[in-house]
Formats: structure tokens, sequence, C-alpha cells
């Protein structure tokens, strides 16, 4: 991968900071609610994530142990303001099952794992996808693993960074084989792309404003 590219990744990074500053992305207090947030949050807004994990905490259940022996139902109940709660309390419980066999519930073993042998165990859990996978390595565990989200396949796309037919694994070794393999960097690129993504790249773009519409016209044949 060409040197143009790092240059190009760190010039849209730089552009949108300035823009928008930090993100103080994970908005958990915890590695366990960053993991429990991290499969709750699939196909639903935050806030409604938020209302669930307070429900957790209220509970005072928010320990690997106590959500181990609590029956998938009862977790299910309070999950509910999630939505699709059934099928995320099942997910969760796989997740938790996994962890008390692997690793005896303890997250801090876990993390201890080599970066990519824990990405492959993860993703063999049931109901863990790449995004979820790579969120929870990153934002909980603090290791260099690049989270990729729709916004940030259609943001590389509009800046003729990747083509079509890019999947999770080519944009995500777009970013990590051209910038420093830097958590804080990581966590605040793609926290910024979200932004750009809710603000500006819909699927029908507002470019007026964008931090990023400068570029527009820059970038030519980039990865050659």
């Amino acid at each position: 991968m060409s040197s143009r590219t790092g240059k190009t990744l760190m010039a849209f990074y730089d552009a949108m900071f300035k823009a928008y500053g930090p993100q103080h992305w994970w908005p958990a207090r915890t590695p366990t609610e960053v993991v429990v947030g991290a499969i709750l949050t699939q196909n639903t807004a935050w806030r409604n994530v938020e209302r669930a994990i307070d429900n957790l905490r209220r509970a005072n259940l928010l320990d690997w142990r106590k959500l181990h022996a609590l029956g998938e139902a009862d977790l299910a109940e309070l999950i509910r303001p999630a939505g699709t709660y059934k099928v995320k309390a099942r997910r969760l419980k796989a997740f938790i099952e996994w962890l008390h066999d692997r690793y005896d519930g303890d997250l801090d073993r876990m993390f201890e794992t080599p970066l990519h042998a824990l990405r492959e165990q993860l993703l063999g859990v049931s109901g863990i996808g790449r995004e979820t996978a790579d969120a929870i390595l990153l934002y909980a565990g603090s290791l260099p693993s690049f989270v990729v989200d729709a916004y940030t396949a259609r943001i590389l796309r509009r800046h003729g960074l990747i083509d079509d037919s890019a999947d999770y694994e080519e944009i995500k070794e777009l970013f990590e084989s051209n910038l420093p393999l830097e958590v804080p960097l990581f966590n605040e690129y793609h926290a910024l792309l979200v932004q750009i993504g809710k603000l500006h790249c819909r699927p029908r773009a507002r470019c007026e404003g964008c931090p990023l519409e400068r570029f527009e016209h820059e970038i030519e044949n980039v990865n050659e």
C-alpha cells in the first residue's frame, strides 16, 4: 500500500479532529459495559442501549459472574429497551457462557490473549460479527483493532479510497497498514468517521460544510 494512502488518511483525521475535537468514545464506565454495549448496540440507537445498561446497573448485574447466573429470560427483560431483546439476550448469553468457559469470566485474562488469536475466538462466538469483535478489542481491551462500519465504507468509497468490491477485512487492512498501530488514534478516528457519517455522509450526501469536502477533487488514483 502506498505511503500516499497513509498521508491521505492522516489528512482526513486532522481535518475531522480540527472540526469536531475529541469524541470521548466509548461512552461507558467500565470495560464490562463496553462489551455489553457492543453486543446490544447492533441495529439500534445508542440511547436505547444506555437504557438497557442502566437497567443492569440498577440491578447490580454488571458483573460477569452475576450475569452468568442470571437466566436468559430475566436478562431479556432487563435489556428490553435495546430492541430485539430476546435475540440480544441470546447473543449476550452466548458471550457470557464463552467467557465463563474459556476465561473463567475474567475479561483481563481474555485480553491477555494475542490480538489476532483473540479476534478469531470472538468471531467464533454466536452473534458476534466483525464490527462487534473489533469494538470489543479496541474499546474494551485497548487493543489496536480498527473498527469498520457502514459510515466508514461509504466515506472511503465516496472519496475514491476503496471501490464497491472492498469488504470489511480489506477496509480494516487499509487503515491498519497505513496508520500507526495506536489505540488512541484508532479510537478517535472511528468515532470521527461516525460523526461525519451522521452529519454529512448519509445515503444522500450533505457535503456542504463537511471537513472532508475539500478532499473530493484532490484524491485521484490514490491506490496506484
